[in-house]
C-alpha cells in the first residue's frame, strides 16, 4: 500500500471524527494532485487518529498485516521527513568533561 492509499483508508475509516476526516482528506487531496505532504500534517493525522480511537478501531477490524499496511506508509513518510533533534549533552557541551573530546588524556 502506498501513502495515498493509506490516507484514503484512514479517511474512509474516520466516520464520526471530523478532525481526523479533515486531516486525512487534506493529505489525500495533496497526494492526488501529485504534491508532497508535509510530515507535520501526517504526524497530526496519526495523533488525532490515535486520540480519537480510529487506530484502535483499525487494529480491531483488520488483521495485524493489514493494519501495518495501512499505518506504515504514513509512519515511514513521517520518519523520512521529520528532522532529528540533536542530542543534548549532559555536560553542557564542555569538551573537557567528555574523555573522547578532552584535550589531555588521563590514564585510568
Amino acid at each position: 500500500m502506498d501513502l495515498k492509499d493509506a490516507t484514503l483508508m484512514l479517511l474512509s475509516e474516520a466516520d464520526g471524527h471530523p478532525a481526523v476526516t479533515s486531516l486525512a482528506k487534506s493529505a489525500y487531496d495533496q497526494l492526488t494532485r501529485g504534491e508532497e505532504v508535509d510530515y507535520r500534517l501526517l504526524d497530526e493525522l496519526i495523533g488525532e487518529a490515535s486520540g480519537k480511537g480510529v487506530l484502535r478501531a483499525l487494529h480491531a477490524r483488520y488483521s495485524p498485516a493489514a493494519y501495518e499496511a495501512i499505518i506504515m506508509p504514513i509512519l515511514a513518510e513521517i520518519g523520512r521527513q521529520k528532522p532529528v533533534r540533536p542530542r543534548r549533552r549532559p555536560d553542557g557541551g564542555d569538551p573537557e568533561a567528555d574523555p573522547l573530546r578532552a584535550s589531555v588524556w588521563l590514564p585510568l
